[in-house]
Parts: structure tokens; sequence; C-alpha cells
């Protein structure tokens, strides 16, 4: 047995040197793959018995970038191991400060995209009340993208300082950077402008996502909330694209703000001697037959008067903006059917009196209606 492992370590000395310091580099590769995956079942085990299925999310995320940080950190282990030249220690320690840097920050970026993963799953915005969710999925998308572009900035600035002429120069850009700095500023204003109104939205929350609004004249929901803009999916499939500051800067409808229950209203113009005792009994039949009716409320009134015609308001709540829009539509065409079969009196008419030479009101030859 000595005799074997005296033959192994002097086989090993008598090898070339590239060929010794390559094998320590997979070696080490090899044991941190291995032990990586181990590490990753044992979490992937730990996570499955947790009820809630965030950490498997965050598992998940960092499974790519934790693999690549262990065979960094395996390498860098085994180093001193290594019978580098000079030029070859320099381009060691360069690649080094390129890819820690890059690694640490991939790692960063994969938890902040877990951990806004794991919102969405807390937060559920497919149930009917669901203000509260969708408040912490936009405040978390948002400071989620401000936190990705924060952690992508440093990283890039520590892969530059470890140029050294980056470092030498570091002195004259740092007093040039005020200049710089107003003449950037300058020429990025309006990105800059909705730079800050993203930040300033993730705390006012004047939108969030999912809610209804009518902006620019377009009836829609928010789709998604970028730094700089907001995606709004309008009824029609189209999608508006809208700087974020205008959400802040000018007025806009907003229907969930608070809920998302609704009163929808309907307009009829009818004939003043319609019957309105009977119109609105057939109005709460309708209304109350209906299952997109909420059962909050629902009146039908005479809001207007013309001297042909008066004008009535029926009004009945929803759940939301989808179904008031439909009922809406369900009480319309059930009252025209209504007004059109059993109550064709109510339409409006155009009455004419008719006079004979005198200017006295000829009932003889005044037709029995008009129109």
């Amino acid at each position: 047995m000595e005799d074997l492992s005296r033959t192994i370590v002097r086989t090993w000395r008598d090898l070339p040197e590239p060929l010794v310091d390559t094998a320590v580099v997979l070696a080490a590769v090899a044991a941190a793959l291995i032990l990586h995956a181990i590490a990753h079942r044992v979490m992937r085990r730990f996570a499955a018995r947790t009820p809630g299925s965030a950490d498997d999310v965050f598992v998940e995320q960092g499974r790519r970038p934790s693999r690549w940080i262990m065979v960094a950190l395996a390498l860098a282990f085994v180093r001193r191991a290594l019978d580098l030249s000079e030029r070859a220690d320099v381009l060691w320690n360069q690649l080094a400060g390129f890819i820690i840097p890059a690694l640490l920050g991939w790692f960063a970026i994969a938890m902040i995209r877990a951990g806004g993963q794991a919102v969405e799953i807390a937060a559920d915005i497919s149930v009917a009340d669901n203000l509260r969710a969708r408040r912490r999925r936009t405040r978390s998308a948002i400071l989620g993208r401000i936190a990705i572009l924060g952690v992508g900035f440093v990283t890039i600035c520590l892969m530059l300082l470890s140029i050294p002429s980056v470092r030498s120069v570091g002195v004259t850009l740092m007093a040039s950077a005020g200049l710089a700095g107003l003449a950037v500023g300058a020429a990025a204003q309006p990105a800059l402008k909705n730079i800050i109104a993203g930040v300033q939205m993730a705390f006012t929350e004047p939108i969030r996502i999912d809610d209804v609004v009518i902006i620019e004249g377009e009836w829609g929901r928010i789709e998604e909330i970028r730094l700089t803009y907001v995606v709004v999916a309008i009824w029609d499939e189209r999608r508006l694209v809208v700087p974020v500051s205008k959400f802040l800067e000018d007025s806009f409808q907003n229907w969930t703000r608070h809920s998302s229950q609704l009163l929808g209203s309907a307009f009829f113009w009818l004939d003043p001697t319609a019957d309105i005792p009977r119109l609105r009994n057939r109005f709460e039949e309708v209304v109350r037959a209906n299952p997109k009716w909420d059962g909050r409320a629902l009146t039908l009134q005479v809001t207007d008067t013309k001297p042909d015609a008066i004008e009535v308001r029926v009004l009945a709540t929803a759940a939301d903006a989808g179904l008031t829009f439909d009922l809406r539509c369900d009480i319309r065409e059930a009252l025209l059917a209504y007004i059109r079969d059993a109550m064709p009196e109510a339409l409006p008419r155009r009455r004419l009196e008719w006079h004979d030479a005198a200017g006295n009101p000829d009932k003889a030859t005044r037709p029995a209606t008009a129109g």
C-alpha cells in the first residue's frame, strides 16, 4: 500500500506543470459542481416541506448563479496551488475582477426577481376583493425594477474598477463629474423625470396593477408598470403606452381606486305620457333576475324633461367594471324590448295641432295620431 502511494506521488511530481495545473482546476470545478448539486437537492427538499411555494421560487432562481459562484470560490481556493507565470497571474486577477462582481450581481438580481415572483404568488389578483393584492404587486414591481437598476449599476462599476487604467483616470473623472452630470441631466431630463415619477408612484399609488382607468379617451386596465412607462390594455386588445409622469401631472379616471364596485347607468328618451311606475316595476324585475347585479342599489328616475320627451335614467350596481358594462347593456336590451312589445305608447312622438281659418283648434279634421 505504501509502495502504491509512493508511486502515485512520484508519478504526480513527474507530470508537466501545465498538466498538473489543469488537473487541479478540473478537480476543483468538479468538486464545486458536485457540492452544489448536493446542496441544491437538500434545499429543494427542505423548501418542498414548507407550506408555501415562495421559498421554492428563491431556490430555483438562485440555482444557476449560485452554481457558478461556488465554482469561482473553488478556483479561488486552489489558486495558491497553481504554478502560474507572471502574465498568467495578471490575467487570472483581471478575469477574477470581472467575473466575481458579475456573478454576485447576477445572484442579487436573481434574488430580487424571486422576491417579485413570491409577491405575485402571495398576492392573488384574481379574487373579487383584490385591492391589497394589487397594491403589493404594484409596489413590488416598481421597487424591484429600481433595485435591479441599482444592482446593475453597482456591478458595472465594480467590474470597471478592476481595470487599472480606469482607476488611474478616476480622479480626472471625479473632477469633471459635476459638469458632466449637469450636461447629462439636461440631455436626459425626460428620462430622469419619468424615473423619479416611477419612484414616486411606488409610494403614492395613483394607479395599481389591474386598475381600470380612462386615459387619453381610452378605457382599459393597467397591465404593466415599468420604471418609465405604463402599459394600458385597451378593451379591444390594443395597448396604450403612457409615460409614468402623465399619471402624476394630468387628470385621468381610476374606476378601481378604492374598490372595484361600480354604479352603472343607462338613459332612455320616452314620451311624456309614459307610465313610469309600470316601467320601474319591469326594470326592477330585470335587474333582480340578472346575475351580474351585486344587490347593492337599483333605481329608475326621470332626470330631465323636453317639450317632446322625457329623459329616464336607470342605475344599477355590479362588482367590477366589466360586469357593470355588461349589466348596462342587458338592461338597455331588456327595457327596449319591453317598451317595444308592451308599451309602444311610451316611444317618443311629435304632436301636431290643427287649426281652422279663424285660428281655433279644429277637432274635426285633426288626425287621431300624428308622428
